[in-house]
């Protein structure tokens, strides 16, 4: 007796470090997930004809056994272990999926399936549907699991929600390869069927979970910023992306044919900046975005219209040249005609050392913009307590406030001058802020006006074709 009661402490030990040492936390809680006794129907009836059809997949599950390839697969999709699922989508995925060798996908489909599996728990405890290998006193393929399951009931599926949610996943991040991707997921739900662990009813309902967790998922900032991270993982490993030539535009349009409310300021194809000159590869005052940068920044529009306000654009694509440009203007340092406009209180040689100018910009590569707010009462810009590209920490979007709780706190300390902007200026800024982050827009910490959609197309392609309308 002492030594069954000292083997089970060492067992829940064992777990709890494991849990401590792996531990992961999800993007929501079960409270915030949807119910899925609610979302799903119960499972059949043992006298109705959707149960009829549940004994029939049993009975072919067991045939299927017979073949020893899909035996063998059966058996491998049996294993209760997130590395062996995320292993059996190597060859669909095209990628090795692991901790070390791609961390960015690996941190994303782990978090979303601790995420997600959550939901299975309470429909598995109120329904407590017994497994077909316990209704009929036989064995499962991969007998030493029997015990592990024989108490848990059997709907819906967790390894069919597991596959299927992992599917989901990696075809978002390798669209080309989806066929083949959930070829393999719809064939790890089977598999539970082939184990004898399921019914196929229980699979069938899982499917339908995977796919509720999944659309539950995109309602997280956090997971939308994994998934860009993954995706640019996956696009560097397979060298996937990035093969559009840098002076293709097709994937861009002409911001207004998208965004027909926005108003155009494009301070760099006047002389209005802080250079004093148009700025090199703007060739007629208009403004570009990748398509889908600009179809949710059309989102922006619309949300921020039904507050009375309209978007004001000073910047979009901004091609390579005019980086060149802005990095020359840098280095010529007697040139301060615009000193007293945007950086009165710093050195103009400090501009490039401070990175407020870079060799690369985020604007190249076509999904960023700079933007403002234009009160449609007063028709006049909405007063954000500092002009477009203003050097300093001032510009800050945590001037004088916190952008996270929207609380204005006055606290100025941050300028050399002792510069401020009132309460309702930091409120202008953060209608801003908050409109852009509703619409999948990540903010810069150093401007207020800056933007850049968060699942960007091209992360890593900075473009050089010229600014200039786009034919439809």
């Amino acid at each position: 007796m002492k030594k069954t009661l000292f083997a089970a402490i060492l067992l829940v030990c064992g777990v709890f470090k494991g849990l401590a040492q792996d531990a992961v936390k999800p993007y929501f809680t079960v409270g915030q997930l949807p119910d899925l006794i609610k979302c799903l129907p119960p499972p059949p009836a043992f006298n109705s004809p959707e149960f009829a059809y549940d004994v029939i997949r049993y009975q072919w599950g067991k045939t299927q056994r017979l073949n020893p390839e899909r035996a063998s697969v059966a058996q491998r999709d049996a294993i209760w272990s997130y590395d062996a699922l995320f292993a059996e989508f190597d060859v669909p995925f095209g990628l090795h999926i692991s901790k070390e060798e791609t961390p960015e996908i690996w941190k994303l489909l782990k978090t979303s399936l601790v995420t997600t599996d959550q939901m299975r728990v309470a429909p598995k405890a109120h329904y407590h549907r017994m497994r077909p290998f316990v209704m009929y006193n036989e064995h499962m393929l991969s007998p030493q699991f029997e015990d592990d399951i024989r108490g848990e009931g059997s709907y819906p599926s967790g390894h069919t929600a597991r596959g299927w949610t992992c599917a989901l996943l990696l075809a978002e991040i390798a669209p080309a390869n989806s066929d083949t991707i959930f070829a393999r997921g719809w064939m790890y739900g089977e598999s539970r069927v082939i184990e004898g662990a399921h019914w196929q009813s229980d699979v069938d309902a899982s499917r339908v979970a995977a796919s509720i967790g999944y659309c539950a998922l995109q309602n997280s900032p956090a997971f939308r910023e994994q998934m860009a991270k993954a995706k640019a993982e996956y696009a560097e490993k397979t060298g996937s992306l990035g093969r559009v030539a840098t002076d293709d535009s097709s994937q861009f349009v002409t911001l207004t044919d998208a965004v027909p409310d926005a108003i155009l300021e494009i301070r760099y194809f006047g002389t209005y900046n802080f250079v004093g000159d148009r700025i090199d590869g703007y060739l007629e005052p208009t403004a570009l975005l990748t398509r889908k940068a600009a179809e949710a920044l059309r989102a922006v529009s619309d949300d921020v219209m039904s507050l009375g306000y309209r978007l004001k654009i000073y910047d979009a694509y901004r091609p390579q040249k005019a980086v060149d440009h802005f990095v020359r203007w840098s280095k010529n340092v007697p040139d301060v005609r615009m000193k007293n406009y945007f950086y009165p209180d710093l050195d103009k040689g400090v501009l490039f050392d401070q990175e407020y100018i870079m060799e690369k910009s985020g604007h190249t590569r076509g999904s960023t913009v700079d933007l403002t707010l234009f009160d449609m009462a007063t028709e006049k810009e909405l007063d954000m307590g500092g002009t477009f590209d203003w050097f300093g920490p001032e510009s800050h979007p945590d001037f004088c406030g916190n952008p996270d709780t929207g609380q204005y706190t006055g606290n100025n300390s941050k300028s050399p001058t002792g510069r401020s902007i009132t309460a309702e200026q930091f409120r202008n800024r953060m209608i801003l802020r908050q409109a852009m982050l509703r619409h999948g827009f990540k903010p810069l910490d150093s401007e207020w006006w800056h933007f850049t959609l968060r699942e960007e197309p091209f992360p890593d392609t900075y473009f050089t074709f010229p600014v200039k309308q786009l034919h439809k």
